[in-house]
């Protein structure tokens, strides 16, 4: 499954969302184990130096942990099955309504927001029942594509 073709109630996940997806999934994969930003970039193929700053965003949010020093790194700052993606797709995802009714002519006898509103809702109800773990529950299928 690519991420980036999830789409949020009809719109895609960002690339942000995706790289913060995929950064959490190789973390999980390592089981505890430290990784360096550069062996999540080089294992997924993306920008190192976009993937630290959603690192830092991760960390900040309590996603991820660092250690630093020599043998240094990053992991999950908790245990993979406390995490769900409904929990990083609301911290990497804007809050935004979905459509803009505010110059609408039809707005106020309209009911499409209401049902877009309970669509989306119901969209991060299965992510909230989604954890870390059952996205990354076989990492020996992947794991050969994230030796460094």
């Amino acid at each position: 499954m690519h991420w980036e073709y999830l789409y949020y109630c009809g719109m895609k996940l960002t690339r942000y969302t995706d790289y913060a997806l995929r950064a959490l999934i190789y973390l999980a994969a390592h089981d505890g184990g430290l990784v360096s930003i550069r062996q999540i970039a080089e294992a997924h193929r993306i920008s190192q130096n976009h993937l630290m700053k959603i690192v830092q965003d991760l960390g900040h949010a309590g996603f991820v942990e660092t250690v630093r020093g020599r043998h240094g790194g990053l992991r999950l700052a908790r245990p993979a099955n406390e995490i769900t993606i409904g929990q990083v797709v609301r911290h990497t995802e804007a809050d935004e309504s979905l459509v803009d009714c505010s110059t609408c002519r039809i707005a106020e006898g309209c009911g499409l927001p209401s049902v877009i509103a309970q669509a989306r809702e119901a969209f991060m109800v299965v992510l909230d029942q989604c954890r870390l773990t059952d996205v990354a529950k076989t990492p020996h299928a992947f794991q050969h594509l994230f030796i460094a």
